[in-house]
């Protein structure tokens, strides 16, 4: 199509400048959907396998049980089994002692659960960061590479005595496929940011709950214990 845009051509006849801006946008999108896939997957993980916990925890079975299959695979355990395996284990190893208080035991296991929480956390809000940093900051990568080829354009016309239409068209096009790009690595860049970080909030918020009603379960174990 000889009167279509070829925006591959353009893109390598533009100036070493805006070659190399594109070459960083570019990169900046390709990273982007990579770590959008991967955290897609992450974060369905973490609902599905809380799900599955929840229904096993409150359908009745017994915790000391339920601890042992949590940790008999000998995976590295993730999600909110993290936390129950977490506090559990500290619950058990407190209630060991001799002439422990109650409040005390359960202090400790809550404590574990909240640091077990706290890596959780960190891990479903990894590359989240680079992420917010493409969306926010490609537009003005993309800016930066269409005025540099902009002046490129028109600097190149310094030596020539009539100047036309035709002769800048070209720079410009060139020029201008730097912001399109820095908009196409922004925009998938930003919605996803914004999606997965409303997922980690409630993924959290469940969480928080777990953590709560899971003390509830051993405070009053705690107290039977006592007497």
């Amino acid at each position: 199509m000889n009167d279509g845009i070829n925006v591959l051509q353009l893109a390598l006849n533009a100036s070493l400048f805006v070659k190399i801006v594109m070459a960083i946008l570019l990169a900046f999108s390709v990273l982007s959907w990579v770590i959008i896939f991967r955290k897609m997957n992450v974060l369905n993980r973490a609902m599905k396998g809380a799900d599955d916990f929840e229904e096993r925890f409150w359908s009745g079975a017994d915790l000391a049980g339920l601890f042992r299959d949590v940790t008999a695979n000998g995976d590295r355990i993730t999600g909110i089994e993290s936390i129950f395996e977490a506090g559990f284990r500290e619950f058990a190893r407190l209630r060991q002692r001799r002439h422990m208080d109650p409040r005390t035991i359960l202090e400790g296991a809550q404590r574990g659960m909240r640091v077990a929480q706290s890596r959780e956390l960190d891990r479903l809000e990894q590359n989240l960061e680079f992420l917010a940093n493409v969306g926010s900051i490609s537009p003005y990568v993309g800016l930066l590479g269409t005025v540099a080829g902009i002046m490129v354009a028109f600097v190149g016309l310094a030596n020539v005595k009539e100047a036309t239409i035709a002769m800048v068209a070209p720079g410009i096009s060139e020029a201008l496929i730097a912001t399109a790009m820095g908009l196409i690595a922004a925009i998938p860049a930003v919605w996803a940011y914004n999606r997965y970080s409303n997922k980690v909030e409630r993924i959290l918020s469940r969480y928080d709950t777990f953590v709560e009603e899971f003390s509830s379960i051993l405070q009053r174990q705690a107290h039977l214990d006592e007497t």
